[in-house]
This record gives C-alpha cells, sequence and structure tokens, in this order.
C-alpha cells in the first residue's frame, strides 16, 4: 500500500515548522553592551497545526485526493536575562506576573545575599582569631 497523500501533506507542513522554530527562537543571540553587560532575550514560543483532507469518490479507477494544511506560530518576548559583573537578573516584560514568577526571579539576589552574610561573619570570625 503506498503512502496516501494526507501523509505528504503532514509531513510537509511540520518540516516547515520546524525549520521556523529552533532553540534560538526561544533564547535568543546574546548581546554584549558597551559596558560589558550581556544581555539574552527569552521568548515564549506557541504554535498550532491542522492537516485534512478526504478522497474525492468517482467513477474511474484513478484515485482523487482534496486537502489541505496549515500552521499558526506565535512569538512573544517575556523576558531578558541579564549577566553583568558577576550577576544575573531576569528582567520580565510582562507587569503581570504571578507570584511565582517574583519569587523565581528573587531566588537568585537572595541566594547572593545570604552568601554575603555568611561571608560576613566568616570574616569577623577570622579577624577574632587573628586578635586573640
Amino acid at each position: 500500500m503506498s503512502d496516501h497523500p494526507i501523509n505528504n501533506l503532514m509531513d510537509t507542513a511540520m518540516q516547515k515548522i520546524r525549520e521556523m522554530v529552533d532553540v534560538n527562537t526561544i533564547v535568543g543571540e546574546p548581546i554584549t553592551s558597551s559596558d560589558g553587560m550581556l544581555i539574552i532575550p527569552v521568548s515564549r514560543v506557541s504554535y498550532g497545526f491542522a492537516a485534512g483532507g478526504s478522497d474525492i469518490p468517482n467513477k474511474t479507477d484513478k484515485q482523487f485526493f482534496g486537502g489541505g494544511s496549515g500552521a499558526g506560530i506565535s512569538i512573544v518576548p517575556i523576558a531578558f536575562l541579564v549577566v553583568y559583573e558577576g550577576e544575573v537578573k531576569l528582567l520580565n516584560i510582562n507587569a503581570n506576573t504571578t507570584t511565582a514568577d517574583r519569587v523565581v526571579s528573587l531566588v537568585p539576589e537572595l541566594f547572593d545575599k545570604v552568601t554575603q552574610l555568611f561571608k560576613k561573619d566568616k570574616d569577623k570570625n577570622k579577624v577574632k582569631t587573628e586578635e586573640e
């Protein structure tokens, strides 16, 4: 049994989608500013796909097929990763972020502050030991 024309139709549409969307669409090419700041754009990619067709009845031995396919892609920038002087920050573009999004974006900053606190305590203990 030979391939049905709908298979070729779907394969062609899916191949075109693969060509349009790759990892560089989601996490963009890094941009370096003149002061050494590295900016990496992050986007949300959504796509939909549909295909359909029908064998057309006829009175001959030849088979007729009619079909079509379509796809839609939406690419929306959602954030930027900013790397500057060893710090990484996530800058959301959308102001309507959820509480969970805000917590996730604060984790690196919180981690840095806790690390600095432990470092200060360690430095104080080191100074006390040297003085004794």
